[in-house]
């Protein structure tokens, strides 16, 4: 069976204006163009939908059936039609994020108020991950995009780097580093160190870059996330070695950081994608605003200072 929109779009408007000439007119196509639309549309079901006279143009039985679907047909074709416009202008649609905490705390509020200012209409779903999850879920397309950290990438993952930072000592401010700028990493040997698990990626960069230290800290406790470290930091249990980001950004009444040192270690986080992935509009506009907060004008990445 074959038909178009414009044979169907012809039979309403007939129907709606009761004229052939009228319909023409309204459509911007000469009357002989219009008949031919409605018999080859009439051909194509196999029976009459009009009833012609000379001075009246009525729907046949078949046609009063026909006429509330084809209206709605063509309502849906409108809605649709909108609705990708819409997505092309960025104005409606939903992108999916893919973050590790410490980036989703300090990255996304401000992109987002920025983004959700301009594009009120358009949804974001954050899924909060460690960074192996996150770089999964952009894998698997779960999530458009991500912000994670430079490690063990996949060769289908582009990086694009936003900030480096460096790891420091979080410890309570009557604990005896409190009164030091820095710390050397061999000095934590002999003190409950807080750590995340194996399965982090901030382990995994501090283990790696330890290796080779003779004195290596000792993880006497061992946590899931950077948040409970601190609180544990906090009650008194120890101190722990956590990326800068993770400190409170404001001065805490409890908690300060110093400089680790012997060696510093940074972790670089930026934008993770799927390299052979095409992401939406809505996404691509995001991605953009991300990139105009968290990048410098020479593209280079940054290295931020926060108060301890």
């Amino acid at each position: 069976m074959h038909y178009e929109l414009q044979h169907i779009l012809a039979f309403l408007k007939v129907v709606e204006l009761e004229s052939f000439h009228a319909a023409a007119e309204a459509l911007n196509v000469s009357q002989p163009a219009l008949s031919r639309r409605i018999q080859k549309l009439e051909q194509a079901l196999g029976t009459s939908l009009l009833s012609r006279t000379t001075r009246h143009v009525g729907m046949t039985s078949v046609g009063r059936d026909f006429y509330p679907q084809a209206r709605r047909l063509i309502d849906d074709f409108d809605h649709a039609v909108f609705n990708i416009k819409a997505l092309a202008e960025h104005r409606i649609g939903q992108i999916t994020l893919a973050c590790i905490p410490t980036a989703a705390f300090y990255f996304l509020p401000s992109v987002i108020r920025d983004f959700n200012a301009q594009y009120p209409n358009i949804r974001i779903r954050l899924l909060d991950l460690s960074a192996n999850e996150g770089l999964e879920a952009v894998l698997s397309g779960e999530a458009d995009v991500g912000i994670n950290m430079l490690s063990g990438q996949h060769p289908d993952i582009e990086f694009t780097p936003l900030v480096v930072e460096p790891f420091v000592l979080a410890c309570r401010s009557d604990h005896e580093f409190a009164s030091r700028k820095q710390v050397r990493w061999s000095e934590l040997s002999r003190h409950r160190m807080i750590g995340v698990g194996r399965a982090s990626g901030n382990r995994t960069l501090i283990d790696h870059e330890l290796a080779s230290l003779e004195n290596r800290p000792t993880w006497f406790f061992e946590v899931q996330h950077l948040s409970t470290s601190l609180g544990m930091v906090e009650a008194g249990l120890g101190v722990a070695a956590v990326p800068r980001l993770a400190m409170p950004r404001q001065e805490h009444a409890t908690l300060i950081q110093r400089l680790l040192i012997d060696p510093v270690i940074r972790r670089t986080l930026g934008l993770v994608r799927h390299r052979n992935s095409h992401l939406s509009p809505a996404a691509e506009r995001f991605v953009e605003t991300l990139l105009s907060q968290w990048r410098t004008p020479d593209g280079e990445t940054t290295e931020p200072s926060i108060p301890g």
